[in-house]
């Protein structure tokens, strides 16, 4: 079940046989679904940092947390999990994240040193998103940023924010899409549905 408001989240456990460590958010999900049943532990990534960022090598006593995936679909393609975030903006040559719409779905609170949103939760069964538009100006862009570490971005009212267990969006030109932190892929259309209690972690 997912976790409830105000109640505690995940258990502490021994260690478990073959478990595997994970430094990167795009890792996590790749080995939580390629088929070997081996539980996984995280060592860095935004999830990491989200759940705590403790190191658990070489601890005989973990906690074993239960976290919702997001299912992500662009344009007609085969659905994509993400356990972080996935964050669209315009290609590079358009100006990338200093013109144009932006988008930042989150499973984590985190990007990198960005605290994107604080009132969510990897297993609350929701995920958040952080969007603006054109009309959010170069100079405001860089306020923003400059406030992104501290989560002093919002409230804004050019910075929309919302939470939600599915959601999509169309653009009007294809746009640069990085799911936990991979490559960046290119797609006008972005379905998100997020998936609770979809996955285990040790930390």
């Amino acid at each position: 079940m997912t976790i409830e408001k105000g109640q505690p989240w995940g258990a502490t456990v021994e260690s478990p046989a073959g478990l595997r460590y994970i430094g990167d958010d795009a890792g996590i999900v790749s080995a939580l679904r390629d088929g070997s049943g081996r539980p996984v532990a995280l060592t860095g990534g935004d999830l990491h940092r989200t759940v705590g960022g403790r190191d658990p090598l070489g601890i005989d006593q973990l906690l074993e947390l239960p976290i919702d995936l997001l299912r992500v679909t662009l344009d007609d393609g085969e659905p994509r999990r993400a356990c972080a975030h996935v964050l669209m903006q315009s290609p590079r040559l358009r100006g990338g994240w200093w013109r144009g719409p932006v988008v930042m779905v989150m499973n984590a609170e985190f990007v990198g040193d960005w605290h994107i949103v604080a009132r969510g939760h990897p297993n609350d069964g929701r995920a958040e998103s952080c969007s603006w538009g054109f009309d959010f100006r170069l100079r405001q862009r860089w306020q923003a940023r400059r406030r992104l570490p501290g989560n002093r971005h919002v409230p804004h009212p050019q910075i929309e924010t919302s939470s939600f267990r599915q959601s999509g969006w169309e653009f009007e030109r294809p746009m640069q899409i990085r799911i936990d932190g991979a490559p960046a892929v290119t797609a006008q259309r972005v379905d998100v549905v997020v998936e609770p209690d979809a996955a285990t972690i040790y930390a």
